[in-house]
């Protein structure tokens, strides 16, 4: 049965991979649309290493502002699993009487079968921008999706998730502009789960961004971010202290599954996913927790992230580097963090937790034509200090590797 299905996914790769770089639709002034392939390879656990394509539709001269506008890649795990195939989809249309000038209004269309999840939406996305300032603007998106944990298998710390379908309206807010102090983002967004085949929740998660510069090399930026979700929350989405919640592990290639970072790395806490109170020191604890059965998990939790820049030489050094300076930034600041339950939820954290140490932050990013951030970003945080270290001493050399900004302005 596996020669079978190994045959039927090299057939279907054979039948979509073009014979050069390029596949464009004719028509008689020219092409009409362009897929562009580029092979595509990974690793976990489960899959082995994955090897396959990703492909990029778009109309000729036209980047991310065209019609039409295609992402998908489709893999095979060699250690042929029980899902050996998998796929990611996005197509978004823009809506022309809703567009304006770098002000798009589309519909999208997404679709995800890979590491042992599944997730179908249909949404609708919309940006308010003024001119040409991508610094400031507006972005709305709604969509309905169905989501859905089939095998646990891929699962780094299965206990926190559950197997059952959701389906879900969801609804993402984001602002970002300046204000007497500098640049400010705002994120709110609202889950609501429809019963099919789970309990009905509504879950909220919001964070105010504030970016402080004093000087060369010198600045201030924080965080400010509430959670709260009913008490029917399904775990994948319940808010834990120091990492991401469960479900937007799935965002990260890194995360997706057990074995991309080594498992005994993760074990140990020394990885830490930004996202959520972000509670970095608190990782380690996090992690024991859910390999104990206990996981920290919460329906509501405040916090406030600090993270104070200072002049780094080495940052400096690379700043200086003709062109690739312009997308290469190393920051170097001092962190604190806190954060505690209002008292309002039945998962509740009652103590007040805080930490502070130091960190360096490395960031590789060519934004693109809205100005938005492509890249990765990964930090060395150093939490010296825990207001809550368990057995541990307050004070203790400690270190993680970090997954993206906590801070991401």
């Amino acid at each position: 049965m596996k020669k079978q299905r190994l045959f039927l996914v090299l057939l279907a790769i054979w039948a979509i991979y073009p014979l050069n770089s390029s596949y464009a639709q004719q028509s008689g002034n020219g092409p009409r649309y362009k897929i562009s392939p580029a092979p595509d390879a990974w690793y976990n656990d489960v899959d082995g290493l994955r090897l396959g394509l990703r492909l990029r539709g778009r109309q000729p001269g036209t980047v991310e502002e065209g019609p039409h506008r295609l992402d998908m890649g489709i893999w095979l795990g060699t250690w042929l699993p029980d899902y050996p195939v998998s796929y990611y989809l996005s197509f978004i249309e823009p809506i022309e009487s809703l567009t304006g000038f770098n002000s798009e209004a589309s519909l999208q269309l997404i679709s995800s079968f890979r590491t042992g999840w599944q997730d179908h939406g249909i949404g609708f996305n919309k940006r308010w921008q003024p001119g040409f300032d991508e610094m400031h603007y507006t972005e709305l998106s709604f969509f309905l999706r169905a989501q859905h944990r089939f095998d646990m298998e891929y699962v780094p710390l299965p206990v926190l998730w559950q197997k059952k379908w959701l389906s879900l309206m969801d609804l993402h807010l984001r602002h970002q502009n300046d204000n007497g102090l500098g640049r400010f983002v705002i994120k709110n967004r609202v889950t609501v789960n429809v019963p099919l085949d789970h309990d009905a929740f509504i879950r909220y998660a919001g964070s105010y961004l504030q970016n402080i510069r004093f000087g060369k090399g010198l600045g201030l930026k924080s965080r400010l971010f509430a959670g709260i979700s009913s008490n029917n929350t399904a775990r994948e989405y319940l808010f834990s202290t120091a990492v991401a919640t469960p479900v937007n592990w799935m965002d990260s290639g890194f995360t997706r599954a057990k074995g991309t970072i080594p498992k005994p790395w993760m074990d140990a806490g020394n990885i830490q996913l930004s996202g959520g109170p972000n509670l970095r020191g608190y990782t380690s604890q996090d992690i024991k927790g859910a390999l104990n059965g206990t996981p920290y998990l919460y329906t509501s939790i405040l916090s406030a992230n600090f993270e104070m820049d200072y002049p780094n030489p080495m940052g400096h050094a690379l700043k200086s580097i003709p062109i690739a300076g312009d997308f290469i930034e190393l920051r170097s600041y001092l962190f604190f963090d806190a954060g505690t339950s209002p008292g309002i939820t039945s998962l509740e954290e009652s103590r007040t937790l805080a930490d502070a140490g130091a960190g360096f932050m490395l960031s590789v990013n060519i934004p693109d034509y809205l100005g938005k951030s492509r890249g990765f970003k990964i930090r060395y945080d150093i939490p010296l200090w825990l207001s809550h270290p368990g057995s541990e001493n307050n004070f203790k050399y400690r270190n993680l590797i970090g997954i993206g900004a906590v801070i991401d302005l």
